[in-house]
């Protein structure tokens, strides 16, 4: 039996399944689509700079918010700790993140962005922003405001973390 959910309205209503929703109707499922072709589309370049998903989340991350605990790095860049600690080694051997102690707790490294790795993400920007253009063509810039203070607002709902 499906169970009752209590809309704003307040009346009471089945739940609707997933095949009732269906997919191209489930938001979910199309920010993973959107997501994933938008990861595809960047491989290829990010490969031949080295770099991997995580790797250019966390630099796109730091070039806006430099000098991040890993924590607080690791959800800003919608990355599993363990896999951005990974990430993190292998930025910082090729130069392109620095590790620092956090001054007032030992336990806490920072993160932070070097020259290099500003210039790795400024080599990958251009196409980043290519298919983010591509994402929204045709698609009117108060629709596109719109839509992106929706998402802002999702994420208030959901988010776990005050920032």
């Amino acid at each position: 039996m499906n169970e009752i959910k209590t809309p704003p309205s307040g009346k009471a209503e089945p739940l609707q399944r997933l095949g009732e929703i269906g997919l191209s109707n489930f938001a979910p499922y199309l920010m993973n689509r959107i997501m994933g072709r938008y990861n595809a589309d960047l491989r290829q370049e990010m490969t031949g700079l080295g770099l991997t998903t995580p790797k250019m989340r966390a630099l796109a991350v730091l070039s806006v918010i430099d000098d991040l605990p890993i924590s607080e790095l690791a959800v800003y860049a919608v990355v599993e700790q363990s896999t951005l600690s990974r990430s993190l080694e292998q930025l910082a051997s090729d130069g392109l993140v620095r590790r620092d102690p956090d001054p007032s707790d030992s336990r806490v490294t920072r993160i932070g962005i070097t020259e290099t790795g500003r210039a790795a993400l400024d080599q990958l920007w251009p196409s980043m922003a290519r298919i983010y253009a591509q994402m929204f063509k045709d698609i009117p810039d108060e629709e596109r405001q719109a839509f992106v203070t929706t998402l802002q607002k999702m994420l208030k709902n959901i988010r776990k973390h005050d920032f």
